[in-house]
């Protein structure tokens, strides 16, 4: 287990970057990279989610979240615990942490931060900063329900494997927008959360760090192949 720690700590960004960097930089991951529309917004707003990976017995597991179904924005739809980053969070950083204890419970003192992979443009100008975080097994966490309708985790090999993602696509404003999914036992994680988890895999080189890649959750796989389009399913994406 340590090995796969250390293999995600080599990966990752150490640098703690600013919110003014992150506005400001201009080559950045997100959802043009499928679509072919650089990025061109003069409405930029910051958030920063955490990218949770529990220690688990049986192997590493990425936490994720299903948003409460009442909220205005992207309601019932699968990510990462997060949110928009304050102007009283001392950095992106400190606001991913903030957000997870809000959202899931998870205090402060249970993460050890391993660094970012890129930043994230989504198409509803969000520029999303993905904390890589390293749990103990011990951890505790309660869902605020005012947030988070359910938690579950994943097999960290299991979201790792590209044979695992695929893109789909769906009309978007009047145009034909690609997206990447990642289906687990019929949850279907896509989208920015998808993009992000694309962007640790190309980061690893393809490495699903030793365990094993598919997980029962593979055979789920195949029985949700003629699911509905996410996006059509759930309307505006993240």
């Amino acid at each position: 287990m340590n090995d796969i720690r250390q293999r995600l700590k080599q990966i990752v960004d150490h640098h703690a970057p600013a919110a003014e960097e992150l506005l400001a930089a201009k080559d950045v991951n997100g959802d043009h990279h499928l679509n072919g529309t650089p990025p061109d917004s003069a409405r930029l707003r910051l958030a920063a989610v955490l990218l949770p990976i529990i220690a688990r017995p049986a192997g590493p597991t990425v936490l994720l979240t299903v948003r409460a179904s009442h909220l205005p924005k992207h309601a019932g739809q699968i990510a990462f615990p997060g949110g928009k980053v304050e102007a009283h969070d001392a950095s992106p950083f400190a606001a991913a942490l903030r957000e997870t204890r809000e959202e899931v419970g998870i205090a402060e003192h249970y993460v050890d931060i391993l660094g970012s992979i890129d930043v994230y443009q989504t198409v509803t100008d969000f520029r999303v900063l993905p904390v890589v975080g390293w749990l103990d097994d011990a951890v505790t966490m309660c869902a605020d329900d005012n947030e988070v309708a359910e938690m579950f985790e994943v097999p960290l090999a299991y979201v790792l494997d590209r044979e695992n993602h695929r893109v789909e696509h769906a009309q978007y404003k009047g145009q034909t927008r690609r997206y990447y999914v990642i289906e687990y036992e019929g949850r279907a994680i896509w989208g920015a959360t998808a993009g992000m988890i694309r962007n640790l895999t190309d980061r690893l080189g393809g490495d699903v760090l030793g365990a094993t890649p598919h997980s029962d959750g593979r055979g789920e796989l195949a029985s949700h192949k003629n699911i509905a389009s996410p996006m059509r399913a759930k309307g505006e994406r993240r």
